[in-house]
């Protein structure tokens, strides 16, 4: 038998039955649509305690520290796989085989170049124009240069869509460098490794050959898979609100470009390097936490913590490590920003004000460590993230459109105005 819960009101108004649904894991949902028929909706600022759609492709147990990507464990698809295998799952639900994944990646080579004419697009930019600010219109610009395949409902064509948003966008992140840097583009390295060809159009130019460090390429596939998807966030519910008017998915995903740009979501990582830089030694850092713990100082430190996560970051466990695989490959333990950056961590993971309210250092703390050990500059860390997250991206689009369910997005409000008033002509209005 179903279980519903009753809604009984003060002013004697006829009950409402409401039906509990429960998925896989997680807390049953009260559905509420019943509510609108009898002339009542919720008030939820910022959706916290709502469920916008059925998903099976990302699963969070904030309170175990728990992340899934369609059932698998963050921990083994961050060790055991990779970035190609990772976006195959998210998007079709099941590991491929050896013959499936090598044609998705034969798929996502072939569409590593962008339009020729796209070149345009970059140089109407100012030279000094933030990355993000150019991937977010550049992606956007896709739908003028691949109009062909626009029939979302048509499953084959949101698949090439898909490959091609996949493939693209690191050459986007990278361009977006590379003319931030005023250097040549350099054109994809098909075979390469995705994270590989994503290094080599970063830091390769046409003057000498160029060969990425294996243990770097490794760390940076890794995060690919660690900020490939994570459920309904701000910037995935973004791509879905725009998706579910029937917006063309470059549009979509330009969109979530955009909401990811704020630095309470990725901009994150961006934000731990500039405290550290003003912080600038580690003689400095107990400064720092007693102005953290000073709840009438408005100052917290960037890089702890999780609005989900009451637990540790399942991804931050496995960042750390490799944040310091990388450091030791680069012979970097002894630089000054890094040793504060240990130093920090040293104190969260000891100090009982940190321990108690679970301010552990997360991914963000770690990413933008790694990123800087090699060479990313810190306008580009969002960008990363971006590119990362096109892979869950698309899968959510392309989950949402094959829902008979999905409607076009259309949240309500409380009205606090004015009530209703007559319009005074401007000779009649007083001063």
């Amino acid at each position: 038998m179903k279980k519903t819960a009753t809604l009984t009101f003060s002013d004697g108004s006829p009950s409402i039955e409401l039906p509990i649904e429960q998925g896989t894991y997680g807390k049953p949902v009260i559905d509420i649509r019943a509510l609108a028929a009898q002339g009542y909706f919720t008030h939820d600022p910022g959706f916290t305690a709502t469920s916008s759609c059925n998903s099976a492709i990302t699963y969070i147990d904030g309170d175990e520290g728990l992340l899934y990507y369609r059932g698998y464990p963050i921990e083994e698809l961050a060790y055991k796989s990779d970035y190609m295998e990772v976006s195959y799952l998210l998007l079709h639900g099941e590991l491929p085989t050896a013959e499936q994944k090598m044609a998705f990646v034969q798929s996502i080579r072939h569409h590593t170049m962008l339009h020729d004419q796209m070149e345009n697009v970059f140089r109407g930019f100012r030279r000094d124009a933030h990355p993000m600010a150019v991937m977010v219109s550049v992606t956007g610009a896709m739908s003028a240069f691949y109009h062909e395949d626009m029939n979302i409902f048509d499953p084959k064509q949101r698949e090439i869509v898909a490959h091609r948003l996949i493939a693209k966008v690191p050459t986007v992140a990278a361009w977006s460098f590379k003319y931030n840097e005023g250097q040549p583009f350099v054109y994809p390295q098909n075979r390469m490794s995705y994270a590989e060809n994503f290094m080599h159009m970063m830091f390769s130019t046409p003057c000498e050959p160029y060969e990425p460090n294996p243990v770097l390429a490794r760390a940076l596939d890794r995060i690919f898979i660690l900020h490939a998807d994570h459920e309904q966030n701000a910037s995935t519910s973004t791509v879905r609100l725009a998706g579910s008017s029937g917006a063309n998915p470059y549009a979509c995903m330009a969109s979530g470009m955009a909401s990811l740009w704020g630095p309470l979501h990725g901009g994150a990582n961006e934000a731990v390097l500039k405290m550290l830089d003003e912080m600038g030694d580690i003689s400095r850092i107990p400064e720092f936490i007693a102005r953290a713990k000073d709840k009438s100082s408005g100052f917290r430190l960037m890089g702890f913590g999780h609005r989900v996560y009451k637990n540790m970051d399942p991804r931050a466990r496995i960042i750390r490590e490799t944040c310091y695989e990388v450091l030791d490959e680069l012979d970097l333990r002894d630089d000054p920003q890094f040793k504060m950056a240990m130093e920090l961590e040293r104190i969260a993971m000891e100090d009982e004000y940190f321990i108690s309210r679970k301010l552990y250092p997360n991914v963000d703390f770690y990413s933008g460590i790694i990123f800087r050990a090699m060479g990313i500059p810190t306008s580009m860390f969002t960008a990363m993230f971006a590119l990362a997250r096109t892979a869950g991206w698309v899968a959510q689009w392309n989950e949402m459109l094959s829902d008979p369910a999905h409607k076009i997005g259309r949240p309500r409000q409380i009205y606090t105005g004015s009530t209703r008033r007559e319009f005074v002509p401007i000779d009649r209005r007083g001063a």
